[in-house]
């Protein structure tokens, strides 16, 4: 089930760090260990883990406080270890923002399948999609970080309305915007606020990319939804 998964274990008892590390390891699980909140802190600093093993009672700052600043900044699951079994102790733990609680002493198999067991829940991380940094609209490009349009050499001028319905029109290519999402869009930067300003625009536009404004190939009309730019 680890998949190389990789755990952060955070216990003052070297002892107890010793054992569970190697006994997790075993289990095919990358393990680092830190002896207390300000250690893990540095390592978290550096690395990312895919589940946090922490000790409730430890020197300095207990394990309760530390998952509730964790929880505040990162996503990543927590399993609080703790010698108090009292209900009390549970719900703090869980308010805190762990993701399950187990009661010392335990079995290290028990241990090992509330991990395997939380790291099914978690969603696996899609990959980054990764967005083009210039669109080509045939003999057109449009460079989306400084908003500017070319054709060869020579740019493209834009007025602001223009420039703005690209803006849109560019952070989600291929999918249909529809007039309302673009009156409200426009409206934010003191633009046209009437769907029939919005057909007005796109016809503008369309004679700045479109070979043939009149059966665009580029900036299209979806018939119910509103308006796509089909980049090449």
């Amino acid at each position: 089930m680890s998949d190389d998964a990789h755990l952060l274990i955070v216990d003052d008892d070297e002892r107890i760090r010793g054992l569970l590390q190697k006994f997790l390891m075993r289990h095919g699980f990358l393990v680092s260990a830190a002896r207390d909140a300000a250690h893990a802190r540095r390592i978290l600093s550096g690395l990312e883990f895919d589940l946090i093993v922490l000790d409730v009672m430890m020197p300095g700052e207990d394990g309760i406080s530390l998952c509730r600043d964790l929880r505040s900044k990162m996503p990543t699951p927590i399993l609080l270890l703790t010698a108090k079994a009292e209900t009390v102790d549970r719900i703090a733990g869980l308010e805190a923002g762990a993701d399950d609680y187990l009661a010392k002493p335990f079995e290290p198999k028990e241990l090992l399948l509330r991990i395997n067991a939380i790291l099914r829940r978690v969603p696996a991380a899609e990959p980054a999609l990764v967005r083009p940094k210039v669109l080509n609209l045939g003999p057109i490009r449009y460079d989306i970080d400084r908003g500017e349009m070319w054709e060869g050499e020579t740019p493209v001028r834009l007025t602001a309305t223009e420039s703005h319905l690209m803006r849109i029109f560019s952070a989600m290519p291929g999918e249909a915007v529809t007039r309302t999402k673009l009156v409200e869009e426009l409206s934010r930067s003191g633009g046209q606020t009437q769907e029939r300003a919005v057909d007005v625009q796109i016809t503008r536009l369309r004679r700045k990319i479109e070979t043939d404004p009149k059966q665009p190939r580029y900036l299209q009309t979806v018939r119910g939804s509103g308006y796509m730019l089909q980049p090449d």
